[in-house]
């Protein structure tokens, strides 16, 4: 009888590692050795100081020419999952548009999808960081950069415009606002 219980806790066990393996949740596990490596690469990719001259999201998508550097500063947002899978890439919006928790008596779980706002698609941006090689770096943004959803960043690279007028932030370099020091314009 011990033995049967034994076996169940540790299949019990293996089934709850294995559905957090499987959905993702390793967020609340300690970090990896592959986390803490990427948090050590993500320091080429910061910037300390925060670039002159930026602009909001919608004006560069509405004026930046294709291959033409820009800085742009927006948050972090504009779906329910902003980031791209295995890569160092993201989307950000224009600091003009309210989030969902800003909205009195929005209760959106998920405030940074920007779900009330009617310009959303012409307020965002994807965000790419590539290497000194010009690859797209494959690791997660989250874990190399030290970002999470919401939070503000000033992105320094060139514009990638599409056919259909979206607009790519390709970059090298990123600065993470440390607080919302630097509030859109009124």
């Amino acid at each position: 009888m011990y033995r049967t219980l034994l076996n169940r806790t540790l299949l019990s066990s293996a089934s709850v590692a294995a559905l957090f393996i499987l959905a993702g949740c390793t967020e609340s596990l300690p970090p990896t050795a592959t986390q803490a490596t990427s948090a050590t690469a993500g320091k080429n990719y910061l910037l300390e100081q925060e670039p002159d001259g930026a602009q909001e999201v919608t004006a560069v998508r509405n004026e930046a020419e294709d291959q033409q550097d820009v800085v742009v500063v927006g948050r972090i947002g504009g779906r329910e999952n902003p980031w791209v899978q295995n890569s160092a890439a993201f989307s950000i919006v224009d600091r003009s548009l309210k989030a969902c928790n800003e909205i009195h008596g929005d209760g959106c779980t998920t405030p940074w999808d920007y779900c009330c706002e009617p310009n959303l698609p012409k307020s965002t941006l994807l965000v790419m960081i590539h290497d000194k090689e010009g690859k797209l770096v494959k690791n997660d943004a989250r874990s190399l950069l030290g970002v999470k959803e919401l939070d503000t960043v000033v992105v320094q690279g060139k514009a990638k415009r599409d056919e259909a007028g979206n607009v790519t932030l390709l970059t090298t370099k990123i600065y993470v606002s440390p607080d919302d020091k630097s509030e859109a314009p009124q």
